[in-house]
This record gives C-alpha cells, sequence and structure tokens, in this order.
C-alpha cells in the first residue's frame, strides 16, 4: 500500500467508499482523536459513517506529509458544513494524523491531532462566548 494511494483514499472519502477501509487499514487498528479511541476496522468504520450523519459535505484535504514504510504524519483540512449550531456555514477544523503501518502497508494505528477547543467549541454559540473569555483570561 502507498501513502499517495492512502491520502487519495481519505481525500475522497465518501459513504460508498468507507466498505474499502480494510484495504487501508488492519483489521485490528487502533485509532484515537479526541472524541474517540476504537479498535478494529469496523469500529473506524462506524467513526468515519457517524461523520457523514453528523456533518454535511465531509472532505479531507492533505496539506502536508512526512512518510515513509513504517509510519507517516499527515497535516490535513477537514472541511464541512455544520448540522447544528451555525448551519450552513462552511466549516475548517486543521489537524494532523499520526500513522503506524503494518508489515503489509496498512494503517495499524491511527492518532488524530487537533484542538477541539479552538476548531470546534469556540464556535459555538454561547459555549463559543465562554470559550473565548477563557482564552483571553489566560493568554499572555
Amino acid at each position: 500500500m502507498s501513502l499517495d494511494a492512502l491520502v487519495r483514499f481519505y481525500e475522497e472519502l465518501a459513504v460508498e467508499s468507507l466498505a474499502r477501509l480494510p484495504e487501508f487499514y488492519a483489521e485490528a487498528a487502533y485509532f484515537k482523536d479526541p472524541f474517540n479511541e476504537v479498535v478494529g476496522t469496523a469500529a473506524i468504520q462506524n467513526i468515519f459513517a457517524d461523520m457523514f450523519r453528523r456533518v454535511a459535505q465531509p472532505r479531507f484535504v492533505v496539506t502536508d506529509r512526512i512518510g515513509d514504510g513504517h509510519g507517516a504524519m499527515l497535516v490535513w483540512e477537514f472541511h464541512f458544513r455544520a448540522r447544528f449550531g451555525v448551519r450552513n456555514r462552511p466549516q475548517l477544523i486543521r489537524g494532523v494524523s499520526h500513522l503506524r503501518f503494518d508489515g503489509e502497508g496498512r494503517v495499524r494505528y491511527h492518532r488524530d491531532y487537533w484542538d477541539p477547543s479552538e476548531e470546534l467549541y469556540m464556535k459555538l454559540p454561547g459555549v463559543g462566548t465562554l470559550m473565548r473569555g477563557l482564552r483571553k483570561l489566560l493568554s499572555a
């Protein structure tokens, strides 16, 4: 499995392509992001399927990558339209994925790093006001 093929899978991800996830992920792959921590391709597929239920027009764009045969770091942007809070306004979350590959080149470890307070909570009505106030209070 090539890193280019994996990036293409992420960037072209659609409900219909979720069935292909086992081509790219080891059966017992580990996945963690700020809200989820699961093991196994079925659980990972469920997280991506849930994303399609919760947001409209989700799309990943990989903006930078560093990798070799053992793993990779992908810098990405996640574009979507919210089904909650401020509807129909384009939203953007920036993050990084740390990936480790098995002997066949499939993902065995996937850890997403992104800041939900800055990228999500601060954009919500009410909660955003509180978060911006805390940020101002705690900044130098």
